[in-house]
This record gives structure tokens, C-alpha cells and sequence, in this order.
């Protein structure tokens, strides 16, 4: 199965498990016992949808593209802007 076939099933079932909009594949990465893809989730819709809240969804999965696990990681509004917090040395 290709990367973007198994995103894309990640997308549908975490929908489907959810009940939430899939709106982005942030990152997939393979693992030792599968992937890991990370997806961006619709868990709040506004007017206007910038103020929109979205949820970032940490996934294991499978060699087939079946989730193993998720977690909801991060919550955040659609016009946020934010950098990844740099490791303290």
C-alpha cells in the first residue's frame, strides 16, 4: 500500500471514529511496527472560519493503514501561528 493510500484510509477512519472533519495530513512518518501520521481535525466551525478550532490527532498505525491507537495532542484556532518549541539544552 502507498503513503498516500494509507493517509488517506488514517483520514477516513479517524473520521469515521471522531465524527470530526479531517482537514490535513500533517506528517507521516514509518515506524518500526507501521507508521505514525499525524492529522489535523475540524472539531469547531465559525463565522468567519478563521476563528474555526481544528485538533491535531497522533496516530499509530498498522503496515495496512489501520489505526492502532490515537490521541488528540493539540487544540488550536485556525489563525494561530506557532513555531515548534526548540529542545532546552
Amino acid at each position: 500500500m502507498l503513503g498516500t493510500q494509507i493517509a488517506l484510509k488514517v483520514k477516513e477512519q479517524l473520521t469515521e471514529i471522531t465524527g470530526l472533519k479531517a482537514e490535513t495530513v500533517s506528517s507521516f512518518v514509518k515506524t518500526q511496527d507501521g507508521y505514525q501520521v499525524i492529522i489535523d481535525l475540524l472539531e469547531l466551525a465559525n463565522v468567519p472560519d478563521t476563528h474555526d478550532v481544528l485538533a491535531t490527532y497522533e496516530t499509530q498505525v498498522d503496515e495496512k493503514g489501520n489505526i492502532i491507537s490515537y490521541q488528540r495532542t493539540r487544540r488550536y484556532r485556525r489563525n494561530e501561528t506557532f513555531e515548534k518549541e526548540e529542545e532546552q539544552t
